[in-house]
């Protein structure tokens, strides 16, 4: 179908782009790589009267270092995250997952800020950034506030950014050192996650001194398996080991049964998959 008709600006600011926002009200739609946005919009399931075209606007693309964290850009695109040297060195996990989404064409187009403001719980991002403890920053027209990967998801398709207000970037402390892997399962290629599992862990002499899990599309909102986290820690990093603390992977998770999985095959993906990915990122 063809989009109703709407009307469209690019600035080249971020100011620009709050006071585009402040313009069009609830009408107006940002649009950041245009993978989620455009689909709803040829099928009419969204009809703004505005779309404001975030890819004009430079200080919003590209990595940085900033102390302990690494910063990226919310428009920043999924090709240059897995491409990324200072990622790969200190933040290996969020390539792990990129690497997944969908196909070459989407990574080229589709931006980590979009992603993640999106908030699918079957999207392949929004756990590894709330395994990473990662912060996003927001800005509108009273200034920039940050806020924790642990209050950014609240629901589905839903996410701490307010009225007037648009994702900048995203700051992620850095796991230099740590081993990462991003375990994903689904029915056919290129499809979203049925279930996945987002794991980085430390290892100090062979035992496992720190681990972060993430779980995608086990509730409206990615979970951390931290009765995982914590029977890992001090263990060595066997198979024995690994699968015994991974059957808590499934603990404080609500998954939904669609017509691709029940829950209880859901639960028992998460615990097959963290199995995996833990070994996996333990090298």
């Amino acid at each position: 179908m063809i989009p109703a008709q709407f009307d469209y600006v690019r600035p080249t600011t971020v100011e620009e782009a709050v006071q585009a926002l402040r313009d069009g009200g609830e009408d107006a739609k940002l649009l950041a790589g245009g993978q989620s946005l455009l689909p709803v919009l040829r099928l009419r399931m969204a009809d703004p009267s505005l779309i404001i075209d975030l890819g004009g606007i430079a200080e919003l693309k590209g990595v940085r270092e900033d102390g302990n964290e690494v910063v990226v850009g919310a428009m920043t695109s999924h090709y240059d995250v897995a491409r990324d040297d200072t990622l790969r060195q200190h933040v290996a996990l969020i390539q792990e997952a990129t690497k997944t989404v969908a196909d070459p064409q989407v990574r080229h187009r589709g931006t980590l800020g979009g992603a993640l403001a999106h908030a699918d719980p079957a999207g392949d991002l929004a756990a590894p950034a709330l395994a990473l403890d990662a912060q996003f920053v927001i800005a509108g027209s009273n200034g920039t506030r940050t806020v924790a990967a642990a209050d950014f998801f609240e629901d589905y398709f839903t996410t701490a950014i307010g009225e007037g207000e648009l994702l900048t970037e995203i700051r992620f402390p850095k796991y230099t050192g740590w081993g990462a892997r991003y375990e994903k399962f689904n029915r056919v290629a290129q499809a979203w996650s049925i279930v996945a599992v987002a794991a980085t862990v430390k290892v100090d002499g062979g035992s496992i001194s720190e681990a972060r899990i993430g779980l995608t599309n086990m509730a409206g909102t990615p979970v951390r398996a931290r009765a995982v986290e914590s029977a890992l820690v001090g263990q060595s990093a066997s198979e024995e080991n690994v699968r015994k603390a991974a059957q808590a992977a499934a603990e404080g998770t609500s998954p939904t049964a669609d017509a691709d999985a029940g829950s209880d095959y859901r639960e028992h993906l998460a615990r097959v998959l963290t199995g995996r990915a833990v070994l996996a990122a333990a090298g």
